[in-house]
């Protein structure tokens, strides 16, 4: 199994939990969350000063899928989530020892 933790700008939420539903991804938490990656922030004008933003908004979906699965959903969140624009996101991957329903007990895949 692998755990997807996607980060993407807030407008393409809709459009990242479409396109992992279609390929059968059921379950996926959403955070909000604030960060930065190579554009450090920018800077803006409130009242005539100037401070900077250092930490935008974005959102966090965490996934934990089947290893059959993990290519077509990372090209689905890509090409849903891409704008082509400095802080579109990113994706990091990392494998999942076992997962385990606490309704029934099901482990594994079973347990997605």
């Amino acid at each position: 199994m692998k755990k997807l933790e996607v980060i993407i700008q807030p407008s393409k939420l809709d459009a990242v939990k479409t396109a992992l539903q279609q390929i059968g991804v059921q379950g996926m938490t959403v955070s909000e969350v604030r960060g930065h990656g190579r554009q450090k922030g920018h800077t803006e004008v409130y009242r005539g000063n100037e401070y900077t933003v250092d930490l935008l908004p974005k959102l966090k979906v965490e996934a934990v899928i089947s290893d059959s699965n993990a290519d077509s959903a990372i090209e689905a969140v890509v090409k849903a989530a891409r704008t082509g624009k400095i802080g579109d996101g990113k994706i990091f991957v990392s494998d999942v020892s076992d997962a385990i329903r606490i309704r029934d007990s099901q482990r594994g895949d079973l347990a997605l």
